[in-house]
């Protein structure tokens, strides 16, 4: 599943066991075994870096960037301006095709203190990546200007970019985007046999989209060399050392660049983090994303019931599962599904399913497209449909919702024709790395907080905060003020919590808007109730 990538994406409540259960259903290897799916091939290591890595940084911190006014493809107020930064194709080769990615940023605003009058003193720029892969994060300049940031836009300038392939960094496209924009399919329950075979050939074609639109560059676009890109924008900025927010596949981006170029690390924020697990990569997270989402859908559908007297759905959770399974189509809001169910009125969905426009269907296609293209590079997927067919039959049977959806998603990495890397195995030793700060929701379900756990093993030094009881993706910036003191103090002081955790209580529960269409849907539901 291609996890969120807007800025701070709100989810509403994954057990941390929840990993247990999926590892017995889908039959856990034996300690220290290596999944048949994975590829012999070495692990990179920082010592085996690509010389051309140095020589890139060394180039990029010669020339600088040269920012000005943003081009209007980027949609962007004046108040943030726009540059580029070069950077291999293939860092094996740096003096070969060369790249550009582009960038936004807004300065240090430097607001006086509140003693004194002095002006904030400024740390440097804050670099952020949103997550996906394949998330552009050119807007995050504009996070600045909202309350939860203001204090750290005072100290930083905030900077944001589009990775390669992204936006207009040497994009990436697998199909036409107008064939993309077509009305969604969602996988049955239970697909049979016919449907099964349907999808493979889809992902299969898909798989070979990619690969005439894109070539011999398409083995370029990795995880790695998003990672090497960001430490030649930070030589290109002109900073010496990195300060960086990295959200959901944010997180496993910022746990490479630490891992390569820890010397070089100053304050790194990892919010909702992917398990890095080289064994994790990406197979079987996205199983347990499954799981997790599985879980998460309980969650909404028990909120749901706790508010019949909002959405008249029913006052459990089964009976408003039943309402949706009667539909099988995904309602962003639960007015839109109570519309549909109980006031017999289908206009709020169309609306809804109605086909983006051109522009929104090119951004979508080409955020799938570097998606695919970064997963399927990253790691070695299991090339025979049997094993997927088993995982997700297996999955499916205790979590439906969006087990097969899934693997629709993944499975053009089945039959990917591009070599595969073998995940760098993540890991700094303590002492050798400042503190990072990692923040996770207990019950998240895009990066489930066994992910959270693991990445804070891997990284010697690093605290956790964790928000308990909730289940948000990407909580910085949000409803939570513990989190976000954390965040702020953190990034401001460089100190973490003493003794390397903390915990915060949820943020509030979501009240239901009292809409005139939710009250319709009441009048609809008394009146059927009375026949």
């Amino acid at each position: 599943m291609r996890i969120p990538r807007r800025p701070a994406p709100r989810f509403v409540l994954v057990p941390a066991a929840a990993g247990s259960l999926l590892l017995g259903c889908l039959g856990a290897a034996p300690a220290g075994a290596q999944p048949s799916y994975l590829s012999p091939s070495p692990a990179p290591s920082a010592a085996r870096e690509p010389a051309g890595v140095g020589a890139s940084v060394a180039r990029a911190a010669a020339r600088g960037i040269t920012f000005g006014t943003c081009p209007a493809a980027e949609q962007m107020p004046r108040s943030v301006k726009c540059g580029k930064v070069e950077v291999p194709l293939d860092y094996a080769h740096p003096d070969g095709e060369r790249i550009s990615l582009t960038v936004s940023r807004i300065a240090a605003t430097g607001a006086p203190a509140k003693a004194g009058g002095k002006r904030t003193k400024r740390q440097g720029a804050l670099l952020f990546n949103p997550g996906g892969p394949g998330g552009s994060g050119m807007y995050f300049p504009l996070l600045g200007a909202y309350p939860e940031w203001k204090k750290l836009a005072a100290a930083y300038d905030f900077v944001g970019w589009a990775p390669r392939g992204v936006g207009r960094s040497a994009p990436l496209s697998c199909q036409d985007p107008k064939e993309y924009a077509k009305a969604p399919d969602t996988s049955p329950v239970l697909p049979d046999d016919a449907y099964k075979r349907a999808r493979l050939a889809r992902a299969e074609a898909y798989a070979k989209g990619c690969v005439k639109r894109s070539g011999a560059k398409l083995r370029h676009y990795t995880s790695l060399n998003n990672a090497r890109d960001l430490e030649v924008l930070r030589a290109a900025l002109g900073e010496q050392d990195l300060n960086f927010m990295g959200a959901s596949y944010g997180t496993y981006l910022g746990g490479l660049y630490a891992t390569l170029f820890p010397g070089h690390v100053r304050r790194m924020v990892l919010d909702s983090a992917v398990n890095p697990d080289p064994e994790q990569i990406w197979y079987r997270n996205n199983l347990d994303q499954s799981f997790a989402f599985e879980q998460r859908w309980s969650d909404f559908t028990d909120w749901v019931a706790r508010h019949d007297d909002a959405y008249h759905l029913g006052t459990s959770g089964t009976a408003v599962r039943a309402a949706y399974d009667k539909v099988r189509y995904w309602a962003s809001r639960a007015e839109v599904l109570s519309r549909l169910v109980v006031g017999k009125d289908d206009k709020p969905l169309l609306k809804l399913a109605a086909p983006p426009s051109a522009a929104a269907a090119k951004e979508d296609e080409n955020g799938t497209a570097v998606y695919t293209a970064v997963e399927c590079n990253d790691a070695a997927w299991p090339t025979d449909f049997a094993t997927w067919d088993r995982d997700n039959t297996r999955l499916a049977s205790v979590a439906p919702f969006e087990t097969w959806d899934n693997a629709w998603m993944n499975l053009p990495c089945a039959s990917w024709s591009v070599p595969r890397q073998r995940p760098l195995d993540i890991g700094v030793r303590p002492g050798v790395l400042p503190p990072t700060l990692i923040l996770a929701a207990e019950r998240d379900a895009a990066t489930p907080y066994d992910g959270a756990l693991e990445l804070r093993r891997r990284l010697g030094g690093a605290a956790l905060v964790t928000e308990r009881g909730a289940g948000t993706h990407g909580i910085a910036g949000g409803a939570n003020d513990c989190v976000n003191a954390a965040v702020d103090t953190y990034l401001l002081t460089g100190r973490v919590p003493a003794d390397g955790t903390l915990d915060c209580a949820p943020h509030k529960e979501p009240k239901p808007a009292k809409t005139a269409e939710g009250q319709d849907a009441g009048r609809a539901r008394t009146a059927l109730r009375e026949r």
